[in-house]
């Protein structure tokens, strides 16, 4: 059991860091590392764009990395300056260094939260959407739908001023299609629809 997660380990590791020794990173893996510590590192600068905003656990799952394994490399590679990251509420999420700016950061946060995404999406495709329109199509309550528009219009992202509007319709859009591959199954299905909101103006 042990040896067949340690293979899948492996070539997680490997096929992120393939990405990872392609990407135009600061900071590189020390040449005193290990083998092993070398391809983790790498494994890590390839995860990082690919998935920006991903928080710890996310990343260290991805990985198949442990808990400690994860801090000390992340640790180097925030100290090399070849990524950074930012406390969103009780999670820490990490970016590629230089990349993108405090809105896009906070934009990901929530993208990576799977209520306030769904809400995104649904706001994306129907600029009209009510609340109540917003908990049908994800499934929620009401108070769920509330707390997370609390949250998005506290981000920024969001104004209820007349409904529930987005604030920054294009930069979301953006970043859902291009990172859609890292969101979910329904975000992947989005982006291939995109073409038909290129035109979208609130």
């Amino acid at each position: 059991m042990t040896e067949g997660f340690d293979g899948r380990k492996r070539e997680t590791l490997r096929r992120f860091a393939a990405v990872g020794a392609a990407a135009p990173f600061v900071g590189t893996a020390s040449a005193d590392d290990g083998t092993d510590e070398n391809e983790t590192r790498e494994a890590i600068r390839g995860y990082v764009p690919t998935t920006p905003g991903a928080h710890f656990s996310k990343l260290r799952d991805d990985l198949r990395l442990g808990t400690g394994e994860a801090q000390y490399h992340l640790r180097k590679l925030e100290e090399a300056g070849a990524i950074e990251s930012v406390k969103d509420a009780d999670y820490r999420r990490f970016f590629p260094a230089g990349r993108f700016d405090a809105t896009d950061k906070r934009a990901l946060g929530y993208l990576r939260r799977e209520t306030p995404r769904g809400m995104v999406l649904a706001l994306l495709r129907d600029p009209d959407a009510t609340g109540a329109d917003l908990a049908n199509a994800l499934g929620v309550s009401r108070p769920t739908i509330s707390a997370a528009a609390a949250d998005l219009e506290a981000a920024g992202l969001l104004d209820r001023t007349d409904g529930y509007a987005l604030t920054e319709p294009e930069r979301l859009l953006t970043l859902v299609v291009r990172y859609a591959d890292s969101f979910d199954a329904e975000a992947v299905a989005f982006a291939d629809d995109a073409a038909s909101l290129v035109a979208y103006d609130p």
